[in-house]
């Protein structure tokens, strides 16, 4: 593996964003050094240099300076650039190709295709991935945390008008927020969050009872770990794991965390989770 210091990385996030904790628990797993840029949810100035408005994105410096979009992508590219010797980073991210689809609002987003690909030639593959079934569990789930996971916390935090103002109060207090702007965003945010979760629910066809949709994913997590391994990935994290993670961290200290702690099955693995990202 190449030496941490090789790679110079700056991280533009929303602390509170799931896909920026995803990316943040790669970087700390893996002791990558990096910088953190919080960007101001409501006029994103700090993003302003990016035709790419959405976080997290990363600044690398590996030799030239390149920007990376999407947390799948940015932890696809990076992983590789770690096991891969071979090839410059540059190289590694055209890879990852941005293709632009419609979605079914009729409106246009970047896609990619290959986002849960790392890019490696056959030794190292073999290496990485004994089996071929250890990489396809690990892409299934690191798409599983993308495309249902993520989608279960905004309902799940603005559950109710007491949860979403919590969860406001959290995202003014970890964020970058002025004062009038804080105020705001509290309490107008939080009303508009409420609503909005609704139709977040409808949309993805959840249950009534929010709750019950994510301790049923948890615990569909646990089962595929399953009790013979500490990770998916085995004695130490796979970027499923990580992935996973990265989006359950963000409720951390919200009413909606400390039920799924009480009614799942999920907290060994989590706690082992933390205590090897802090090591």
């Amino acid at each position: 593996q190449l030496h941490a210091g090789s790679l110079q990385l700056t991280l533009y996030q929303y602390k509170t964003c799931p896909f920026c904790s995803k990316v943040r628990a790669f970087l700390d797993y893996h002791g990558l050094p990096y910088e953190i840029v919080e960007v101001n949810p409501i006029m994103r100035k700090e993003i302003k240099f990016s035709s790419y408005r959405k976080v997290p994105i990363l600044l690398a410096n590996a030799g030239s300076p390149l920007q990376l979009n999407d947390s799948s992508v940015i932890i696809s590219a990076i992983k590789t650039y770690l096991i891969s010797r071979r090839n410059s980073l540059e190289e590694i991210v055209s890879f990852y190709p941005p293709v632009k689809t419609m979605t079914e609002q009729g409106k246009e987003v970047l896609e990619y295709e290959n986002k849960y690909w790392l890019m490696l030639d056959e030794k190292e593959t073999k290496r990485v991935y004994p089996v071929k079934e250890v990489r396809v569990e690990e892409m299934k789930w690191r798409k599983w945390a993308d495309d249902w996971l993520v989608h279960l916390i905004s309902p799940n935090v603005y559950r109710t008008p007491k949860e979403a103002l919590a969860s406001f109060d959290y995202i003014v207090r970890e964020g970058k927020f002025g004062t009038l702007e804080g105020l705001f965003a509290k309490y107008v945010g939080a009303i508009a969050m409420f609503f909005v979760s609704k139709r977040l629910k409808k949309r993805h066809q959840l249950r009534d009872d929010v709750r019950e949709d994510l301790y049923e994913a948890v615990n569909e997590w646990v089962k595929a770990v399953g009790k013979n391994r500490l990770f998916m990935g085995g004695n130490q994290p796979n970027l499923a794991d990580l992935a996973v993670y990265g989006v359950l961290r963000v409720m951390e200290g919200l009413e909606a965390f400390d039920d799924m702690m009480v009614h799942t099955n999920i907290q060994p693995w989590y706690q082992r989770m933390e205590e090897v990202i802090k090591k």
